[in-house]
């Protein structure tokens, strides 16, 4: 059997904004569609068509769309792909809100499995990288906002050197300082030791790669449900508080 097509830039929107909707509501309607795309109702029904033909969506006229396991599977990477480039520019490359947004949807479509990767580890690494941090990266900031490039950098060498071995020092004192993730408190960053039994949740992970040494951000708590939103690899999952106490982790200290 032929190999089908990759989607077009196009339909790989229209198949991301499904999963936004059906994240949302467990289902899609093609006004909703429509309304979040700001396209015409004809469009949006030559869209479902094809989209439906390559097996991505569940789909008949009237009746409310659902993302097939495959179409599901594509855009959830869809949707990493521009979360991951999105990050990049806000956090790394200090571009405002508005035009990292814009960018990313232009650029998720092109950008190459391989190159997604690098800038998560990229990311990772300034995360935990003695080098790296919150302050190197304002450091970027000021290096392109001031016309003398060079001043400061005496300075900064001592100042990097200082930090460095202060860092080393907390890096010490929490070695291995083993917590589950129910421990971990919003915003806070740790590393994946290793996930504890058997079940879906071991599954879910080892199918997105997430495997120990991945750099897991705790997003929020939901008291209503009792669930946890992390983010991991550029993936935002949800989890359950059965899986909480599998999960252990190393937490990293702030740079």
């Amino acid at each position: 059997m032929p190999k089908s097509k990759p989607l077009s830039a196009n339909m790989e929107d229209y198949l991301e904004t499904i999963y936004h909707i059906v994240s949302e509501k467990r289902a899609a309607r093609a006004k909703d569609i429509a309304v979040r795309m700001a396209v015409n109702s004809a469009s949006v029904t030559g869209a479902l068509r094809l989209l439906a033909e390559k097996g991505h969506i569940n789909y008949a006229p009237y009746d409310v769309i659902t993302l097939t396991p495959e179409g599901e599977t594509l855009a959830r990477d869809i949707v990493r792909r521009h979360e991951i480039l999105k990050d990049f520019f806000t956090k790394v490359l200090d571009v405002d809100d508005a035009e990292a947004e814009e960018s990313a949807c232009k650029m998720e479509h092109a950008i190459s499995p391989t190159i997604i990767d690098r800038l998560v580890r990229f990311v990772e690494f300034i995360q935990i990288c003695p080098r790296g941090g919150e302050e190197w990266m304002g450091g970027f900031r000021q290096f392109c906002e001031k016309a003398d490039a060079f001043s400061g950098c005496e300075n900064a060498i001592s100042k990097c050197l200082d930090d460095l071995k202060k860092r080393q020092k907390q890096f010490q004192a929490a070695k291995r300082e083993v917590i589950t993730l129910e421990s971990l408190e919003s915003g806070q960053v740790a590393r994946l030791i290793r996930v504890k039994g058997k079940g879906s949740i071991v599954e879910k992970l080892k199918e997105l790669d997430i495997t120990p040494g991945s750099i897991i951000e705790l997003e929020n708590v939901s008291g209503i449900d009792e669930r946890v939103s992390i983010k991991v690899r550029g993936y935002h999952l949800s989890l359950r508080k059965d899986d909480f106490s599998k999960i252990e982790l190393e937490v990293i200290p702030p740079g």
